[in-house]
């Protein structure tokens, strides 16, 4: 079979604060959503906005990187690939779900990670 490509990459916003859970074997994953606006002008020339909803799963170090740095509202650029999951729920209903699996997340606006106070010569306290 000829080798494809699967890349996806987004900016956005953090719609839900990342959850984060451990796996059986104890390897970290995160789970949260991220949303991307988008615009565009119809045939009779009004402008139109929608904001597309991506849910998006992280593993390992880049999962305990996001859940200690990204929140709800937070820019973000994300790049990964799109992966399909499928499971029976407890009816025996067959269930979907698309991802995008990060592996690169870079924070487009600034991050405070506490309150720093300077004194009148510059100095952290």
């Amino acid at each position: 079979m000829a080798r494809g490509l699967n890349k996806v990459m987004l900016i956005g916003n953090v719609g839900r604060d990342p959850e984060l859970r451990y796996t059986s074997n104890g390897t970290p994953v995160v789970n949260f959503s991220v949303a991307v606006g988008r615009q565009w002008t119809t045939s009779s020339g009004e402008r139109r906005e929608a904001t597309d909803w991506f849910n998006v799963v992280a593993w390992r170090e880049l999962a305990e990187i996001c859940n200690q740095m990204l929140s709800k509202g937070r820019r973000v650029y994300i790049e990964g690939s799109l992966q399909t999951r499928s499971w029976e729920d407890e009816r025996g209903q067959r269930h979907y779900r698309v991802e995008v699996v990060a592996d690169q997340m870079i924070l487009l606006d600034r991050y405070r990670e506490r309150n720093w106070s300077t004194d009148e010569n510059g100095q952290e306290s």
